[in-house]
């Protein structure tokens, strides 16, 4: 095969993988997130249907969220070590994001706080691993 066909097909291979990693970009919700009572109808509406597993179709159906998906739940963006889609390492990552419906993301409750539409902070993060672990220890404790 001449190099502008071998060319031609990497570039078609390329395209559709490409292709299909873009579809499969897009993480479950997940059972410990809730949204803030003051959320519009619109955005309730929007948020249940995503949790009731409707998918976001289009841009502005759709925003990034941080810090509330679970491991390795999380669409991109997880933070030095991990490579993208799947990768975050710990529940809630600050640093690791989820597509949410519009308007909800600032809204969503988590065990360890709200989503963030922006990356949390190094400093947050840590003292939100803390709490993660001393929450574990408190159950582990008490049996629960």
């Amino acid at each position: 095969m001449s190099a502008p066909k071998n060319f031609a097909k990497a570039i078609s291979v390329g395209a559709l993988l490409a292709a299909s990693v873009g579809v499969a970009a897009i993480a479950k919700p997940n059972s410990q997130i809730s949204l803030d009572a003051s959320a519009s109808s619109e955005v309730q509406q929007a948020f249940d249907s995503w949790m009731g597993g409707a998918r976001l179709k289009g841009k502005s159906s759709k925003e990034k969220c941080y810090g509330v998906a679970l491991t390795g739940g999380n669409d991109c963006k997880a933070g030095a070590g991990t490579s993208c889609q799947g990768t975050s390492t710990s529940n809630f990552q600050a640093n690791a994001w989820t597509y949410v419906p519009t308007g909800s993301c600032a809204l969503i409750k988590t065990p360890q706080g709200s989503g963030s539409l922006t990356i949390v902070s190094m400093d947050k993060m840590d003292k939100m691993d803390k709490m993660d672990k001393m929450d574990k220890k408190k159950k582990r404790s008490s049996g629960s």
